[in-house]
């Protein structure tokens, strides 16, 4: 007959503190916020790119909460060689992306959501893939507001936003 301990069937203290730092780190890096004059800069976040990919992207939310509009372009960010503000758009059943030209306009009182499919960050020319748990800095620049750098939070390939049910790190 085999004689079970109680160390059989009970995890140990330093098996109980390793499961549960697993698991607080499993959890994605949670996003900053952002304020530079009268815009506010929310949930930030990236997709991980698999290896060769040329391209990434970076999504958020920005809030105009002045009184004026202001437009929005990325200057420099530190995984690309280029960074610029893009529109997709459906044009005879066709997703045409394209940068936006002088800036992406948000108006007084209007929030604009760059997500999958819609507005983006693209991160032109990767210097190395986007990894999942790392981050991306950006610097953007407001006409009015001004330079603000950014941190780009590194989701999973395909992740949804991080707000979205599903979402994954």
């Amino acid at each position: 007959m085999t004689k079970i301990s109680p160390t059989d069937i009970y995890p140990t203290p330093a098996a109980v503190v390793a499961f549960v730092l697993a698991q607080l780190l499993a959890f994605p890096a949670m996003a900053t916020d952002y304020d530079v004059g009268s815009i506010h800069i929310a949930q930030p976040w990236s997709r991980a790119t698999p290896k060769g990919a040329t391209a990434g992207a970076g999504y958020m939310t920005i809030t105009n909460k002045g009184t004026t509009p202001d437009k929005v372009s990325c200057v420099s960010d530190d995984a690309s060689a280029q960074c610029e503000i893009h529109s997709m758009t459906m044009e005879g059943g066709v997703m045409k992306m394209r940068p936006v030209e002088g800036g992406l306009e948000i108006k007084p009182g209007e929030t604009v959501t760059l997500a999958p499919s819609g507005f983006h960050v693209m991160f032109r020319q990767l210097k190395h893939p986007l990894a999942q748990g790392k981050t991306v800095k950006a610097t953007l620049k407001f006409d009015k507001a001004g330079t603000v750098d950014v941190e780009y939070p590194v989701m999973a390939i395909g992740a949804l936003a991080p707000s979205s049910p599903g979402a994954e790190a």
